[in-house]
């Protein structure tokens, strides 16, 4: 498994870090097939506990195609953080090419009942070796 650099943004006290890492092993390139896994931390740093309710990621391969996802929670989760608190999980996604990217938000909730967005950061998806940037 190869370690990618960690990607972090914070939206109202909540702070996500993302950390990719291309699977080699679960890879086939002959046959068009490339997977990554990320990883995914959550930390309240707001005063107010937070739940987080549904996700958006834009998925974009190396070929410029874009593919949207929504849904519920994450993987199977709509986990409540407590101020100081911090939510993990791991996820995979697979692309057609060698590279491609990844960018959404969480839909979170607050004690008050409010809704509000969480930027998850772009992240970029390359095999190693590969000398892309996103910015």
């Amino acid at each position: 498994m190869h370690d990618g650099p960690a990607y972090t943004a914070e939206t109202n006290g909540i702070l996500i870090r993302v950390r990719p890492s291309y699977l080699a092993g679960q890879s086939d390139p002959d046959e068009g097939r490339w997977v990554w896994a990320y990883q995914v931390e959550i930390v309240n740093l707001s005063g107010t506990t937070v739940q987080l309710m549904a996700r958006r990621w834009t998925i974009t391969d190396g070929h410029g195609h874009v593919e949207e996802v929504r849904g519920p929670g994450v993987v199977g989760e709509q986990p409540v953080i407590e101020p100081g608190g911090s939510y993990a999980y791991a996820s995979g996604c697979p692309l057609p090419t060698d590279s491609g990217s990844m960018v959404g938000a969480y839909y979170m909730t607050d004690a008050e009942g409010r809704s509000f967005e969480v930027e998850i950061p772009a992240f970029s998806l390359d095999t190693p070796g590969a000398r892309r940037v996103l910015n």
